[in-house]
């Protein structure tokens, strides 16, 4: 698998990718498709997004990951967005972006990275956890377009805590 840095031309095919999940519910925030047009400005150079990677396998891109400052967030905080490809899924996308993504965070010189997630994407809490997120609020019962109310749990990443957990010899 291949991670580099996303491109406008890759607008097309990953908002296809994003809008599969989308449609298909449960584990994204995000309701509605986004145009290529819109998915550039969201996640690679518009107003907010801070940097964005992309997974290629077998010529294909795969999966995405971004860091941006949607929604004004605390200073030196920056949130997360995660995508993988439903069809056909491709195994450990999330575990392969994320290096990137954690590195690009430490250049920008944050200090915490902030995933919010539903509660009912049982893989995205998993996966987020597995990265080294620890949960630290919890958003009861925010309601989606159709009216069904989802917490979400909002976790987050020390970018910087990797130096504090080196064992000393």
């Amino acid at each position: 698998m291949h991670i580099r840095k996303a491109a406008s031309s890759d607008a097309e095919e990953l908002s296809a990718l994003l809008n599969e999940l989308i449609r298909a519910g449960g584990t994204t925030a995000l309701e509605t498709p986004l145009s290529a047009a819109e998915f550039v400005d969201w996640f690679i150079d518009g107003e907010f997004p801070l940097v964005c990677h992309v997974a290629e396998h077998d010529q294909s891109l795969v999966g995405f990951q971004s860091l941006s400052l949607y929604g004004d967030p605390p200073k030196g905080v920056a949130d997360i967005a995660t995508f993988a490809r439903m069809n056909p899924k491709t195994a450990g996308v999330g575990s392969a972006l994320f290096p990137a993504t954690r590195a690009a965070a430490k250049e920008l010189g944050l200090e915490f990275i902030n995933a919010t997630i539903r509660a009912d994407n049982i893989s995205g809490l998993g996966y987020y956890a597995k990265m080294g997120f620890e949960t630290y609020d919890r958003l009861v019962q925010v309601p989606l377009q159709d009216g069904t109310s989802v917490d979400r749990i909002k976790k987050r990443f020390s970018v910087n805590a990797m130096a504090h957990t080196t064992p000393h010899a």
